[in-house]
């Protein structure tokens, strides 16, 4: 399956962007009557045919839409502080979206060693990994936001912190304390972990305190295992 992103998409024609349309005429040397998949990122698949095979403008059929494909039956927010090696956090960002992941929130804290991204980048990052794993629906990526301001917007689930500080007393490990189903909100903080007053704050605001595991993980890493952990107890 040969799968492209086009958000604004029409039935039951379709012109393809530019960039789009030169990766399927020159590239991928597709012509007319071909067949190619298109997502608007809204969870439709389109299965479509090439009426008119050009690099700069190609245009296609809709023959049959598939709404909802396969949807999850959880909603899963990531709220990660980038990494200070961006690439890293690029490659959370891949990884994460092929496993699936319905928002993205970068977020800024007391000890973050990344205090900016390129939304723009970070998108393409994104985009590409959908096509890739065949997504049909593309993760929301907002702004850097501080992290005081994401735990306190009313939140319909299952909220965590994932931290290391011990002081704080037992962490549950996070297979055993999600509900299958349910919508989840996850925290993983920068290299130097959250400060102690982020956990507080967190704790004092809904958060319940979850640990990883027994190894110690980078943030990249322990973002994609939270991930998966959520994605395993959904029976996916």
């Amino acid at each position: 399956m040969q799968l492209f992103y086009s958000p604004n998409i029409t039935p039951p024609l379709h012109t393809l962007a530019e960039e789009e349309s030169k990766h399927c005429v020159r590239v991928l040397r597709l012509s007319v009557e071909d067949q190619l998949f298109i997502t608007d990122g809204n969870g439709n698949l389109y299965r479509c045919r090439i009426v008119e095979a050009h690099q700069h403008h190609c245009t296609v059929e809709v023959v049959e839409t598939f709404a909802e494909y396969e949807k999850l039956p959880y909603s899963l927010t990531m709220a990660v502080a980038p990494t200070k090696n961006i690439d890293r956090f690029e490659w959370f960002l891949e990884k994460a979206t092929e496993v699936g992941v319905n928002r993205f929130i970068p977020i800024e804290c007391d000890h973050s060693e990344r205090r900016s991204i390129k939304h723009e980048r970070e998108l393409r990052v994104i985009t590409s990994a959908v096509k890739q794993s065949l997504k049909a629906y593309h993760p929301q990526l907002d702004e850097l936001t501080p992290l005081k301001q994401i735990i306190t917007t009313p939140f319909h689930g299952q909220k965590f912190i994932a931290h290391c500080d011990k002081s704080f007393g037992e962490r549950v490990f996070l297979p055993a304390a999600i509900k299958k189903n349910e919508n989840v909100l996850i925290l993983i903080g920068p290299e130097g972990d959250f400060s102690p007053e982020e956990i507080k704050f967190a704790v004092a605001n809904g958060f319940q305190p979850i640990s990883l595991g027994t190894q110690r993980l980078r943030t990249e890493t322990a973002a994609v295992a939270a991930t998966i952990m959520v994605a395993t107890i959904n029976g996916l």
